[in-house]
């Protein structure tokens, strides 16, 4: 089970009240998920190879809950006008099926570095959203609202790319394409109960659907050289045209998305000492808002609380500068700092704007927030990474990341009410091996609390030990772990303030577990790492 509680504080000017609205409850949430996959390699004559690989993944979750609801509603002299007290059941269920491939040729030249790659990637999923919510008032239990939804939707995504690298003597140059196009269909069907009769019926206003297309055209180049003996440097730049058609069914005029036009310049500097480097860098970069915040669903499973997509939103689009220094160390390990300038402009966020009433169709929702994704500005973030991976005996190895940063978010949406805020995370990971078969690890992890436009999200702290004996001269291990062995809550506790309300609420996440792994090792198997995903290819050389 999982513990939730919240208090929402708002005041409407017009009728001169305020409102304190608090929910307390839980929720029971279940989860699964599959992964299977398989790739093949090919080497061919004249040093030609191929690459095929296939991935299926499915996930599903469900969840049921309740909600006791106390809404007191008072003047400004704090008398109170009146109380409403209500019980909401919801429950929800959740499903995606994803299906990953990719084909990948290579040629290798007799010159060295001379290479010619060619690519296929394709992903193609579909996932179905159903939920369902009953309020009733109190202590009568009298049903008086209640809706049932189902979202299913489906996205496709393909990229062509093909990549030339050829070295001129120290001069290293190299060219490429890029096309990528992705589908999006979603339909919401929302059947509404009528009080009187308490029957369902379909409601217009709340169903919807979406057909989305993106299709993006990129060429770009890259030349790296050394300027004398100085430093080396790379210099990249990207060009891409992006083409949409959109059609929302609940826009009341559809109006074509113009394409646009981006250029992606990127500079990199590395100047190498004995066992140090010392690295400058810059770059511009596009993100484009994925399946979920276009998605236009409006999930009223809580009508006090209502969340959607929106279609309407525009790409992100930054910049970043980078310091970095790393030293090499004699007795093994690497030691690094960095330090960074990052600019998103028109970030997407979900923004929360609180209603007395909202009228939707022939329903009046009242004391109501609705948050949607959207661009709320310019982000900056200014700030440092430290990082250690240190190894003082043969035994005992510790690596340590530790990052923060200072927040500058500057409203578009309601001009003035910005944000500033420090945020940080660390992480540590401690190896140890006792003999050439046992050995113990512990990593623990902390995120400060995220500082956005309208708050503060929760903070997160989670550690985990293991200890694994291998057996069978090392091709089985038999492992027992944990996670916060010592707490059985993770607690959650978000802060919003916007225009006219302010909300605090707590969940608290069963996150400790315990658990025993086997693993066996037969044959010959090579596993090779999965080249990065870049479907929206944000960076001159190909790299998020």
């Amino acid at each position: 089970a999982t513990p939730y509680n919240a208090t929402r504080l708002s005041g409407d000017t017009a009728a001169k009240t305020n409102v304190n609205f608090q929910q307390d409850g839980s929720s029971d949430f279940n989860r699964y998920g599959v992964e299977a996959g398989i790739g093949l390699d090919w080497t061919l004559p004249k040093k030609n190879s191929l690459n095929f690989a296939l991935s299926s993944n499915h996930f599903g979750n469900n969840s049921t809950g309740y909600l006791n609801q106390n809404q007191t509603t008072t003047d400004y002299s704090s008398n109170i006008l009146s109380q409403i007290l209500t019980l909401s059941n919801s429950n929800s269920h959740f499903r995606i099926n994803e299906i990953n491939t990719s084909l990948d040729y290579k040629k290798v030249f007799n010159k060295e570095d001379q290479e010619l790659d060619f690519g296929v990637h394709s992903t193609f999923g579909s996932n179905d959203y159903k939920s369902g919510n009953e309020q009733y008032s109190l202590p009568e239990q009298a049903l008086f609202y209640g809706t049932s939804s189902d979202n299913p939707g489906k996205e496709s995504e393909t990229e062509l790319v093909v990549d030339y690298t050829e070295p001129f003597g120290k001069i290293k140059f190299g060219a490429g394409g890029k096309a990528f196009f992705r589908n999006i269909n979603s339909n919401s069907d929302v059947l509404g109960l009528q009080p009187y009769s308490k029957q369902y019926s379909y409601d217009s206003t709340l169903s919807n659907s979406l057909h989305y297309t993106q299709q993006v055209y990129a060429v770009y180049t890259e030349l790296g050289f050394p300027v004398g003996k100085l430093f080396e440097t790379k210099l990249g730049l990207r060009y891409e045209r992006t083409e949409l058609s959109t059609f929302f069914s609940n826009a009341s005029q559809q109006v074509p998305e113009p394409g646009y036009n981006t250029w992606l310049p990127s500079v990199f500097f590395i100047k190498k000492f004995e066992n140090q480097s010392l690295k400058l860098s810059f770059g511009r970069r596009i993100e484009r808002p994925n399946y979920r915040n276009l998605n236009p669903f409006i999930n009223t499973t809580d009508p006090n609380n209502v969340t959607t997509g929106n279609p309407y939103l525009k790409p992100e689009q930054g910049y970043r500068i980078e310091l970095g220094w790393t030293h090499e160390l004699k007795g093994g390990g690497t030691f690094m700092v960095s330090l960074f300038d990052r600019i998103n402009q028109d970030d997407i966020q979900p923004y929360v704007v609180y209603y007395a009433q909202l009228p939707v169709g022939d329903t009046v929702y009242k004391n109501v927030s609705v948050s949607t994704p959207q661009n709320i500005g310019t982000e900056t973030n200014i700030g440092m990474n430290l990082f250690a991976d240190i190894h003082p005996t043969t035994k005992f190895s510790l690596r340590s990341n530790f990052f923060m940063f200072h927040r500058n978010i500057v409203n578009a949406i309601d001009p003035g009410l910005n944000s500033e805020s420090w945020n940080y995370r660390f992480n540590i990971n401690l190896t140890y091996a006792f003999s050439g078969n046992l050995g113990a690890e512990f990593f623990g992890n902390f995120n400060s609390p995220r500082h956005e436009l309208q708050g503060k999200y929760p903070s997160f702290t989670s550690y985990t030990f293991a200890i694994r004996q291998q057996i069978w001269k090392k091709k089985g291990s038999i492992a027992f772990t944990t996670n916060n062995p010592f707490n059985e809550y993770v607690n959650q506790t978000t802060h919003i303030t916007g225009i006219g309300f302010s909300t605090t609420s707590t969940r608290l996440v069963p996150y400790r577990s315990f658990g025993i792994n086997f693993t066996w090792k037969f044959g010959k198997l090579e596993f090779k790492k999965e080249k990065p995903s870049n479907p929206d290819m944000n960076t001159p050389n190909g790299e998020g």
